[in-house]
């Protein structure tokens, strides 16, 4: 009786090769390397996604960054000129903010960002195509952070202001001012001998050279 033969007729080298390159390029665009299973390649952050993160985290110390709220998309449209005040208004953001949100969702994604810009673009760059009005969107806010507006001012306090009040010194302190509240430095710390000849603290010192001339003679 003839042996009835279970191994599959070799192949030659070359279609070999060839199953070896294919599946090796499958691996690959799964994500897989040969140095080790499971491995992906990491993904290149653009632009626009990351001005996207710094404005979804903006204020909120639990943001992901993964999505955004109405505020700082609002925020990001003022902040970046999407809002001109002539094509695209507040209004006109609000809006599309919530055309493109899903219904239970208060947030945004990456993508549904990308969607309320091209439907803003529209408006904003009329004489374009819509690709191109896009991509005139897209570069205002590409690489952008946002804005921190405003500075904070030291609240003034009843009890530092009474300290700092040089009107209110008395003693040696009040002799380190002058009457304008500047201080007098090293004249106001050290006592500095007076050889003018008139007692410390006379108001009328100098009225007499004033009288008489420098040479004892009226004037």
């Amino acid at each position: 009786m003839a042996k009835h033969n279970n191994h599959a007729p070799l192949r030659p080298p070359s279609e070999q090769s060839k199953d070896r390159a294919a599946k090796r390029l499958s691996a690959d665009s799964n994500g897989l390397s040969e140095g080790g299973a499971g491995a992906r390649t990491p993904v290149e952050v653009t632009a626009l996604e990351e001005a996207f993160r710094r404005f979804a985290i903006h204020g909120d110390t639990r943001a992901t960054g993964k999505d955004m709220h109405g505020k700082n998309w609002s925020k990001l449209c003022k902040d970046c000129n999407v809002i001109d005040g002539k094509n695209i208004t507040l209004t006109d953001v609000d809006i599309v903010f919530s055309k493109v949100k899903k219904k239970s969702s208060r947030t945004i994604t990456f993508n549904e960002f990308k969607e309320a810009l091209t439907e803003l673009s529209r408006k904003r760059f009329k004489d374009k195509t819509s690709e191109e009005a896009a991509e005139e969107v897209f570069k205002l806010i590409e690489g952008k952070s946002p804005i921190i507006a405003g500075v904070t001012r030291a609240v003034a306090s009843p009890t530092v202001s009474r300290l700092t009040d040089t009107t209110k010194f008395t003693g040696s302190h009040k002799e380190r001012f002058d009457e304008t509240g500047r201080g007098k430095g090293k004249a106001g710390r050290v006592d500095v001998l007076d050889t003018s000849g008139y007692v410390s603290g006379y108001k009328h010192a100098g009225s007499y050279e004033k009288k008489v001339g420098p040479r004892g003679k009226p004037e």
